[in-house]
Formats: structure tokens, C-alpha cells, sequence
């Protein structure tokens, strides 16, 4: 994720993200066309589960000049209710890849780093939590779960 910081604007607490340069040409539907791309866009996927993504369309996967993904617009993720929206749905029913499933439980056990439970109230920190130890506990991606689960428009 790009660096994004906090900021007191005119209409109170916001943010701030940093421009990606990238190919505008490139988005999640090109991309994982590519295997090379196959476990970072994967990776990007079990981000938006456990942070319950309502907005990942396919222009918030970029590819920047270096050739790494960035996934921007992060701004609906956290609510406590299930809300997830994702054009990412090709690795449904599929395993985790390698290590993320250690990843998730070191999550888990030593809880989400101050630079976001600073911003999570108790209950979205939870729920966090709960998503991350039952991801690691299935070891699959779920299923997709129709038509109210893409966002609009997806690019």
C-alpha cells in the first residue's frame, strides 16, 4: 500500500495518500493475466478479506515502474459489519499461498500494529482479528458470493 497519512483538513480527519506512477493502461484484470503476478495479487486479496474491503475495483491494482502492485483506495475497509466488495474473486475455493496462513496467525497473536489499531475503535480491531485467525484456520480463499459482491463500476 502507497504511504497514506493522517491529516486535519477543512472538513475535519482525513487522508492523504501518495501518487502512485504506474501504467493507467495496467489493472487487476490485466494483471492477473500475467503468473508472475499470481501471489501479490493473491496477497492483495487476503488483505481486503480481513480488512473487509467494500471497494477493491480493478483500477486500485497498479503497476508501478519497478513492476510492483500497488493496491490504492483502501478507504472502505474495517467496518465491523461484512461489507466485502472485491473484483477479486479468481482464487476462490483455492489454498493460501505459501506462509500467508503464518502471517495471519502472527497477526492474530500479537494484534494489528499500533499504526492502525490507533485507528480502529476495540470492535474493528476484533473483527479484524476473528477474520485473520478463521482465514488461517480454513487455509482457503471462500467462495465467491454473487452479484452483491462486486463492486460498481469494477474498473
Amino acid at each position: 500500500m502507497p504511504l497514506t497519512i493522517q491529516r486535519e483538513g477543512p472538513y475535519g480527519d482525513g487522508s492523504l495518500q501518495e501518487f502512485v506512477h504506474a501504467d493507467f493502461t495496467q489493472h487487476y484484470f490485466t494483471l492477473c493475466e500475467d503468473p508472475a503476478n499470481r501471489d501479490r495479487l493473491a496477497r492483495i486479496c487476503v488483505f481486503d478479506l480481513i480488512a473487509n474491503n467494500a471497494d477493491r475495483k480493478s483500477g486500485h491494482c497498479l503497476l508501478g515502474p519497478d513492476g510492483r502492485i500497488w493496491a490504492i483506495d483502501n478507504g472502505l475497509c474495517f467496518n465491523v459489519d461484512p461489507k466485502l466488495r472485491t473484483v477479486i474473486w479468481e482464487f476462490a475455493g483455492e489454498p493460501l499461498p505459501d506462509g500467508v496462513r503464518d502471517d495471519l496467525r502472527r497477526l492474530v497473536k500479537a494484534g494489528p500494529p499500533p499504526s492502525l489499531s490507533t485507528l480502529l475503535d476495540e470492535r474493528e480491531c476484533a473483527t479484524v482479528l476473528a477474520r485473520a485467525k478463521r482465514l488461517a484456520h480454513v487455509g482457503r480463499f471462500p467462495s465467491e458470493g454473487g452479484g452483491d459482491r462486486y463492486p460498481w463500476p469494477v474498473v
